[in-house]
């Protein structure tokens, strides 16, 4: 592999296949990876330190929480009565079986 940097032809070793070429490019690939690595550090630690102010501040990350609705009670004795099966209601619930038993634990309804 060689390396070329413009405004650095000292480490251009295109054109010296050498011992000493391929030192150099050994060397400028090694620090170039360590620069890389520790910006990247860096920026999960920003990241990490962002995310935390932002909580402090109250902001709500992810999706808003989906309310049931207002015929929730009634659907569910419904369901509890083997009216209709649990896909069933979290169809006319309007989400998924997950969301519909989230639901159901929060208000310990579940048989």
């Amino acid at each position: 592999m060689d390396i070329s940097i413009l405004d650095m032809p000292i480490l251009d070793t295109r054109q010296g296949k050498d011992l000493t070429g391929t030192l150099i490019a050994d060397i400028v690939l090694g620090l170039l990876s360590y620069v890389a690595q520790r910006e990247r550090e860096n920026i999960r630690e920003r990241q990490t330190e962002g995310i935390a102010a932002a909580r402090a501040r109250g902001v709500r990350f992810g999706r808003r929480e989906k309310a049931p609705p207002h015929d929730f009670d009634d659907l569910r004795r419904r369901w509890q009565a083997g009216e209709f099966t649990a896909e069933a209601f979290a169809s006319r619930c309007g989400v998924c079986r997950a969301t519909l038993f989230k639901w159901l634990k929060v208000n310990q309804c579940i048989l």
